[in-house]
C-alpha cells in the first residue's frame, strides 16, 4: 500500500478551510440536500416548511452526506485504506436503512392510519431508490465541486 497525502486532492485549490474538516463538507451536502427538499416539496404544491429535517423526501440527506463522506474518505485515504472501507460499510448501512428499515415503518405506519384516526403516526419515514440515488449523486457532486 502506498501512503498517500493526509489533505488528498484539491490541497491547494478550491476552498482550503474545507479541506481541514471530514465533517464539514458533508453537512454541507446535508444542508444543500435539506433545502433542495423544500423547493421539490412546494413544487409538488406542498408547504414550504414540508419535509424541512424530516424523515423522506427528495433527494436523500442522509445519502448524501455518507456518500460525501465517503468520496472524501476515497479521495483523501485512498481506496485500499481501511477508513475507506469504515466509510463504505457506514454508507451502506445508511442505505439499507433509507431503502428498507424506515420504509417498512413508514408503510406500518400508513396502515395503523387507516386503522383508527385517534392518534396519527408518520407515514413518510423512508426513501425509494431515486431518492438515495439522488441524495447520493448530490453528495458526490458537491464534494467534489468543493474539493476542486
Amino acid at each position: 500500500m502506498v501512503p498517500r497525502s493526509s489533505a488528498g486532492l484539491g490541497e491547494k485549490r478550491g476552498m482550503p478551510f474545507l479541506h481541514q474538516n471530514y465533517f464539514l463538507i458533508p453537512l454541507l451536502c446535508w444542508t444543500a440536500s435539506q433545502c433542495a427538499k423544500l423547493v421539490f416539496a412546494r413544487l409538488r404544491g406542498g408547504e414550504w416548511t414540508t419535509g424541512v429535517f424530516g424523515s423522506g423526501g427528495f433527494p436523500s440527506s442522509h445519502s448524501a452526506f455518507v456518500t460525501s463522506l465517503l468520496v472524501l474518505v476515497g479521495t483523501r485515504s485512498g481506496l485500499d485504506s481501511v477508513l475507506f472501507a469504515v466509510a463504505f460499510s457506514l454508507a451502506c448501512i445508511v442505505w439499507y436503512d433509507a431503502l428498507t428499515t424506515r420504509r417498512v415503518l413508514g408503510e406500518q405506519g400508513r396502515q395503523l392510519n387507516r386503522l383508527q384516526s385517534e392518534l396519527r403516526f408518520k407515514e413518510r419515514m423512508g426513501h425509494n431508490l431515486l431518492e438515495v440515488a439522488a441524495g447520493g449523486l448530490l453528495g458526490v457532486l458537491l464534494t467534489l465541486l468543493m474539493l476542486s
